[in-house]
């Protein structure tokens, strides 16, 4: 098949294209590189069958000749990262609900089957953990901007099965439960990443809040693997699905062990919320999925635990 990723330079997109053209697909990729680097896809160029374009989905002219050539559209491209979210709200907010709307309408036109990345931050403040894909969606108050990207990639999923709802346009919600891996960065904020360069640079870990929130991190080969099996299988169509691992650690005890497999020396320094991001900053004290209706369709278990993951990060880092 040939298959488009949008935002596909970015770090679960470049691992996708390289799983997608390992397995004889076709992939053509659109990214502005805002949040993705180039660095992610030096590797692709020249294979068969491998096409890039530095460009936004905004393109629409480029978007509809890209999906057009396309059988499959994965729809990566977003704006992501707590920092960058709340640095940039009004950015986040029409990345993701505008790029979503252009990428709907254009492969309505010849029903391309979508996969649509959402987010685990779409549960919000929610209780009731795990959390299944069926759960209510507790989201903080507007004047919270942290509130603002789990907003959008709600009307993203809203949005998405509308189409399929109403137009019958195929269409996958893929809820991300912190994937990580290497080719990740920190600097929209992701946690393994900064955890680990700065305990590599014997600089202090910085944990924000008290370190008791809790994490279940998911390596990307994973979440590449299910990515795949699922844009195969038609019971998926039209449904929202939690991809994720159900290991579960606080982020103190994550610095600590990032501390240990680093060999670092480094502190660990806790910095409130309101310093590091803004002034009544919130966040989720748990974001643990359930995994039943992604093992039914596809037999899903993630193979790899976290200290794989940590591994194969401090690895990629120490080459950087």
């Amino acid at each position: 098949m040939r298959v488009l990723i949008t935002g596909g330079a970015g770090f679960i997109g470049s691992h996708l294209s390289e799983a997608l053209l390992d397995g004889g697909h076709n992939v053509l990729i659109l990214d502005n590189l805002s949040t993705g680097s180039i660095e992610n896809i030096t590797h692709l160029k020249g294979r068969d069958g491998f096409e890039y374009f530095i460009d936004t989905v905004e393109n629409e002219p480029l978007l509809a000749e890209l999906i057009d050539r396309s059988d499959v559209v994965f729809h990566f491209a977003a704006a992501v990262g707590v920092k960058l979210i709340v640095e940039q709200p009004v950015y986040t907010i029409e990345t993701n609900v505008h790029g979503t709307e252009v990428v709907l309408k254009h492969a309505n036109k010849k029903k391309k089957l979508v996969v649509i990345a959402s987010t685990s931050e779409v549960y919000g403040k929610s209780n009731d953990v795990p959390f299944r894909e069926d759960s209510d969606l507790v989201m903080g108050p507007t004047p919270k901007h942290r509130w603002a990207y789990a907003c959008s990639k709600a009307i993203d999923e809203f949005l998405a099965l509308a189409y399929w709802k109403e137009r019958k346009l195929p269409v996958i919600i893929v809820r991300f439960f912190n994937t990580v891996g290497p080719r990740q960065t920190g600097q929209y904020g992701m946690v393994i990443p900064n955890f680990v360069r700065q305990a590599l640079a014997g600089e202090a870990i910085t944990v924000f809040g008290d370190g008791k929130q809790s994490r279940a991190f998911t390596h990307v080969t994973d979440v590449v693997g299910a990515l795949l099996k699922l844009m195969a299988e038609p019971k998926a169509i039209g449904q929202v699905i939690n991809i994720g691992t159900t290991q579960e650690i606080n982020i103190a005890d994550l610095a600590k062990k990032v501390r240990e497999l680093t060999g670092s020396q480094s502190v660990i320094k806790f910095i409130p919320y309101d310093e590091a991001y803004e002034s009544g900053f919130e966040d989720m004290p748990r974001r643990l999925p359930d995994l039943t209706k992604i093992t039914q369709l596809i037999g899903y278990r993630p193979k790899h635990d976290l200290d794989d993951i940590l591994t194969h990060v401090i690895e990629y880092f120490r080459k950087k």
